[in-house]
C-alpha cells in the first residue's frame, strides 16, 4: 500500500518530500540520506534531493515504505 502524498504546486522536490513526511528531520539531512540510502523514485535508483516529483510518481523508501505524490489540485 502507498502513501499519498499531496501537494499543491507543479512538484515538489526528493528532499522535501522526505521531510514532510518525516524520513529526514531537516532539509540538510537528505543528501546524507540519500547517500547512505537507496531510494527510488519510478523504480529507479536516484540520490538527488532535488530530483523533481510530480503527480502519480512512486517513491521507494527504505524502512520507511512507498509514496505516490498527488495533486491536490485532482489533475
Amino acid at each position: 500500500m502507498k502513501k499519498e502524498v499531496f501537494i499543491d504546486t507543479p512538484y515538489i522536490t526528493l528532499g522535501q518530500m522526505l521531510k514532510e513526511e518525516a524520513v529526514i528531520s531537516t532539509g540538510g539531512q537528505a543528501k546524507w540520506y540519500l547517500r547512505e540510502n537507496t531510494v527510488k523514485v519510478n523504480d529507479e535508483p536516484d540520490d538527488r534531493r532535488g530530483r523533481k516529483l510530480y503527480p502519480n510518481d512512486t517513491v521507494d523508501v527504505p524502512d520507511a515504505g512507498s509514496f505516490v505524490i498527488r495533486s491536490k489540485q485532482g489533475e
